[in-house]
């Protein structure tokens, strides 16, 4: 199907040209989300007609998309979620976790603006990109942690692996210093148990 798109598209085209695309993805996206028209001659010939004031609508939205974009970009949220001890979450962070993290932080975010790189299944720090206009795109970065403690760490530059390693030997060094006090007081009692034989050694020698 021939189409005239209403604003640029990524890896279809600019405002105004005319491209040819699969059916489905004109009537299920293009069309409903008026990015498109078909391309019949009077379709055309309006959107000719109207070109200088959709181009100037264009540029008012592409410059308060711009002005978003230099508050929101390199932004970091924080999702909590729950994880095993290896960081596999229980379940998935989506584009709406994303979308509800940046508005509870002050920007107003719909599902639809977030794109995932790829998807997120672990704790940790992951770019997500943010379409705001069809010429403007930011990257975010989501904190998923268990708790906001674990995402203020990860924020410094830690892995989970190396927060677990940190714990691992934070375990490891009460354990040895529980032993180590169970070894000094089963040393103190041996020296108690062993004054009284002395004394006794040492009045035998004087009754002798």
């Amino acid at each position: 199907m021939d189409v005239i798109l209403l604003e640029r598209v990524a890896k279809l085209g600019q405002m105004g040209d005319v491209v040819s695309v699969k059916e489905g993805y004109a009537r299920n996206y293009l069309l409903p989300q008026r990015k498109a028209l078909r391309a019949s001659q009077s379709n055309i010939d309006a959107f000719e007609a109207q070109k200088a004031q959709l181009e100037a609508r264009n540029l008012e939205t592409k410059a308060e998309a711009e002005d978003l974009a230099g508050r929101l970009a390199g932004q970091q949220f924080i999702v909590i979620r729950s994880a095993s001890d290896s960081g596999a979450l229980y379940g998935s962070v989506t584009t709406r976790d994303a979308a509800d993290a940046a508005t509870e932080s002050g920007f107003s975010l719909d599902r639809k603006q977030v794109a995932l790189t790829r998807p997120i299944k672990e704790l940790g720090l992951h770019t997500v990109l943010v379409n705001l206009h069809p010429e403007v795109v930011v990257e975010i970065e989501l904190n998923v942690a268990r708790s906001v403690e674990e995402a203020e760490l990860q924020a410094s530059g830690k892995s989970i692996q190396e927060l677990a390693a940190e714990a691992e030997a934070a375990a490891d060094f009460e354990i040895a210093e529980l032993f180590d006090d169970i070894g000094s007081a089963a040393l103190d009692d041996d020296e108690g148990d062993a004054a009284p034989a002395a004394d006794e050694s040492e009045e035998g020698s004087e009754e002798a």
